[in-house]
Formats: structure tokens, sequence, C-alpha cells
């Protein structure tokens, strides 16, 4: 039952206390260029969430296989294999998509959602809590692409799933299928799903610095950062 309970736990928590997008800010490059249709926001959060399972199982099996040192490279090799194989499903199945996505499909290779859940999740938890926690995130990110999509497809192109909305087709208002439209559409959503958040309980979200990124540790600028903030330290020390 506890098991049970955990799972559930784990399931739920990405869709919206910690949802990728719009309470931890990850993976904004997609959920902005991508989101100016329903289609083409569907398309981008399936494609993600089935490379996130995938890659989370896989990384978690082999968690005690992969050395530490070179962790990074295997996570983003084992990542870059089941894009590889999603890109060329949806070239095969879904010639439409793979245009509607463009280079924002193999660019999943490298979105901060997946290989953060590899480094802060799959490579510390067993195999069925990893998938379910990838499958959870990827609920979530798919959600908040959907809800960004649908706003901005509906009001800036009069339409939902390109079908034509009566009243509006004929009069879209276009600033919400261009990036400023993204923008106000995102900052609304995040507001939105923070103020619901905290009225449950949940604290608030906040923007983290390098420190929540998985290469933090061997990050050139991270540590010319840390010694200008020790310089700066021994400086105010030295003038008091």
């Amino acid at each position: 039952m506890a098991e049970k309970k955990s799972l559930g736990k784990e399931f739920t928590k990405g869709i919206l206390a910690e949802n990728p997008t719009l309470r931890l800010v990850l993976g904004t490059c997609p959920t902005l260029a991508t989101t100016t249709s329903v289609t083409s926001a569907l398309g981008m959060g399936v494609a993600a969430s089935v490379v996130l399972v995938c890659s989370n199982i896989v990384i978690s099996a082999l968690r005690k296989v992969i050395p530490d040192k070179v962790r990074i490279p295997a996570y983003v090799v084992v990542i870059a294999s089941f894009v590889t194989i999603v890109q060329m499903l949806v070239k095969a199945f879904a010639p439409e998509l793979d245009e509607q996505l463009g280079v924002y499909l193999p660019l999943i290779v490298v979105n901060c959602i997946i290989l953060g859940r590899a480094e802060a999740f799959a490579s510390k938890n067993p195999v069925l809590a990893s998938a379910v926690d990838g499958l959870g995130m990827g609920v979530g990110f798919t959600a908040a692409l959907f809800l960004m999509g649908a706003v901005r497809e509906i009001l800036g192109a009069g339409s939902f799933a390109g079908i034509s909305i009566p009243f509006l087709s004929s009069n879209p208002m276009l600033i919400f299928i261009l990036p400023p439209g993204g923008f106000f559409v995102f900052g609304v959503l995040m507001a939105t799903v923070n103020r619901i958040a905290e009225s449950r309980g949940k604290p608030r979200a906040e923007l983290r610095g390098c420190e929540a990124c998985p290469m933090a540790a061997s990050c050139k600028l991270n540590k010319r950062e840390a010694e200008c903030e020790n310089i700066s330290e021994e400086s105010k020390e030295a003038v008091s």
C-alpha cells in the first residue's frame, strides 16, 4: 500500500506541484516555439514524454553500471538514441508534424527536463519509480504545452486543432501566435498554476541558479562565478 501511494505521488507531482514548465520553469524554449497550434504542442509533448519515460527506465536500470565521472555523456547517449527512434517514427508516420516541429524535435536531446530527471531521479531510484516519475513529468509537460497551444491558436488564429471557430477566425489577434503573445500566455499560465498550488499549501516555485544544473560541478562559468563571489567577499572584509 505504501509503495502504491509513493508511486502515485511520484506521478502526480509532475502535473501540478512540480510541473516542469509552469512551476520549475524548465524546457521553455520548445514551450514557446511549438505552442502556436494545438497539434504541434501535443506532438512535442508526446514525443518528449516518450523519450523521458524510456530514458528514465534505461538510466535507472544502468545506474549502478555507469561510472560517475562519465554519467552525463552516458545520459546524453541514451537520450539521443531514443530521440533518434522517435524522430524516425514521426518522419515515417506523421511527416506533417515533423515539418511543424522542425529542428525542435531533434533538440529534445538537450531538453533540460529530460536530462534533469535523469540526473535528479532516475540515477538514484528503481526502474518502476523512475518510469512513473518520467510519465508524470511528461504528462505535466504535455498539459502545459496543450494549454498554451490552445489559448494561442484560439486567440491568434481563430481555430482549434486546425478547425475554424466562428466569430474568431474572421478577426484573430495575431499577436498571440507571435513571440510576445507566447511570453504573455506563458506568464499568465505560470501565475495561475502557482496561485493554485500555493492555495493547496505547496511552496512557491523559485527559479534556480546554476546549482540546479547537472553540469554545475564541472561548469567553468559556475566556477568562475564562485571565484568572483569569493573575491568580492574578501574585498568587503578587507574594506571593513
